[in-house]
């Protein structure tokens, strides 16, 4: 049974950091370039990162540059999304795909706000 579990959401403060993990379980993770991905409350979904098969490339949408970083642990089938300096605006249900949306997590929420 393929699965992607999401953890590590939940309320922080501006200026503040949470680290995002997704489990995966089910697929070879390995062999499959990954994506971080959210949606705002009202709004469409949106890319945050990629990261290729053996983690050494990696990519950010322009908002997040600087802030966020995209890592994976392939013996650990475990992917990760270490978000700091957060503002109100990262205020999304984060999700992790493969990067060709063969595989979809249950997302996790993540609220910043004072």
């Amino acid at each position: 049974q393929v699965q992607l579990v999401e953890s590590g959401g939940g309320l922080v403060q501006p200026g503040g950091s949470l680290r995002l993990s997704c489990a995966a379980s089910g697929f070879t993770f390995s062999n499959y370039s990954m994506s971080w991905f959210r949606q705002a409350p009202g709004k469409g979904l949106e890319s945050v990162s990629y990261i290729n098969r053996p983690g050494d490339d990696t990519h950010y949408t322009d908002s997040v540059k600087g802030r966020f970083t995209v890592s994976r642990d392939n013996a650990k089938n475990t992917l990760y999304l270490q978000m700091n300096s957060l503002k109100p605006e990262d205020t999304a249900v984060y999700y992790c795909s493969t990067f060709t949306f063969d595989y979809w997590g249950q997302g996790t929420q993540v609220t910043v706000s004072s």
